[in-house]
């Protein structure tokens, strides 16, 4: 059976945060250790900074392809400027080149179910270009459970998300894809950002 890290755990929330925090936290638990533990049991609390230098390590691996802030910005422009059937089919294709299997919905709640694995789950996107997501949609999107018993619930915006819909999401275990991992997940489609430069050169 495949173990798997639950997103809201610490190593899970230290993996998708910049590579650095991770290893300020485990020079926070050495230094702890350090100071609170006889010298004959310092390996014992040393050791348990290693977990927190390994979750760095892959952390800084996985974001050494992470789109640069100037990229974040352009991406989400094109991103936002995209009609409904051009977006669909971009991100359709997106979750497709991350090794999900994708299907689409007819439903008001969400617009696709993703597999990878054993592991499905409902992603809601179609208010994916409004300057401020609230919380309604979120709300939409977890009634759905009602209908449909899914571990994982994922909520995409390429504006700004307000703090009661954070709030929301975080209550709700709903997943949030905005911002960098938006750009970075988008950003693979060749042909996003050629368009948004020829849609600059030529009004």
């Amino acid at each position: 059976m495949k173990l798997e890290m639950a997103r809201n755990s610490i190593f899970a929330t230290l993996l998708r945060s910049p590579w650095w925090m991770s290893v300020i936290v485990a020079a926070g638990v050495a230094v702890v250790a350090r100071l609170l533990l006889p010298e004959a049991y310092m390996w014992y609390g040393v050791s348990g900074a290693l977990p927190f230098l390994g979750i760095a390590i892959a952390s800084a691996w996985q974001q050494r392809h992470a789109p640069s802030a100037a990229r974040v910005i352009d991406t989400l422009a094109a991103v936002r400027a995209m009609s409904w059937s051009d977006f669909s089919s971009a991100i359709e294709d997106a979750f497709r080149r991350e090794g999900y299997a994708v299907r689409r919905l007819d439903g008001v709640q969400a617009d696709f179910e993703i597999t990878t694995g054993s592991r499905t789950s409902l992603v809601s996107c179609k208010r994916w270009k409004v300057a401020r997501a609230g919380i309604e949609p979120l709300r939409a999107l977890h009634a759905a459970k009602g209908a449909r018993d899914m571990p994982d619930w994922i909520y995409v915006a390429a504006g700004e998300i307000t703090d009661n819909a954070r709030k929301f999401a975080g209550e709700q275990k709903i997943r949030l894809i905005e911002g960098a991992e938006l750009a970075r997940l988008m950003g693979r489609n060749p042909n996003l950002l050629s368009q948004q430069v020829s849609d600059r050169t030529f009004p």
